[in-house]
């Protein structure tokens, strides 16, 4: 069974919100993850992606990955977009700074951690592998923000934002 919100199925609600959130549409510079981009952050780290699905389908996607300090710098100074924050990233370095892309959870799903727990294990994840040093995260909400803090508080790391 599928829960359908006013004749939706999850699926579409979530492909919605990240619209909504994020405007990837209007945006051609964001990251908008395709087979190839899936592909690449997989490379990159097999935690870089994560879902949460019940009975009835999607309630939650994340997106974290690895860099370098130097991208990450460039990225927050605006010398580099997201698109080429992905694509500069090497494959197969030891990265020292994670970037906290994207949460995305259903409107009747949210408060509850599910973005947190999802994007704490998958930093552990990476921690395990190389040697972070900073989390870094482009301020689109609120939520996102609080998120983000939330999440460095929790991890003992420092925390840079890009502005929108």
């Amino acid at each position: 069974m599928i829960i359908r919100k006013n004749g939706q199925t999850n699926l579409i609600r979530m492909l919605q919100l990240a619209d909504e959130v994020f405007g990837i549409k209007q945006d051609p510079t964001q990251i908008s993850v395709d087979s190839n981009v899936r592909e690449r952050l997989l490379k990159i780290h097999p935690a870089t992606l994560s879902e949460k699905r019940n009975k009835d389908g999607h309630i939650s996607w994340t997106l974290i990955f690895p860099t370098t300090k130097k991208l990450m710098n460039d990225f927050i100074k605006g010398k580099i977009s997201e698109k080429k924050l992905l694509l500069k990233t090497p494959i197969g370095i030891n990265y020292d700074s994670i970037y906290l892309c994207s949460a995305l959870v259903l409107p009747e799903f949210r408060g509850k951690g599910i973005a947190k727990k999802m994007i704490y294990n998958s930093i552990k994840a990476i921690r395990k592998q190389h040697s972070v040093a900073s989390l870094f995260y482009w301020e689109f909400s609120l939520l996102g923000k609080r998120l983000a803090n939330s999440i460095a508080k929790k991890c003992k790391l420092p925390l840079l934002k890009k502005n929108k």
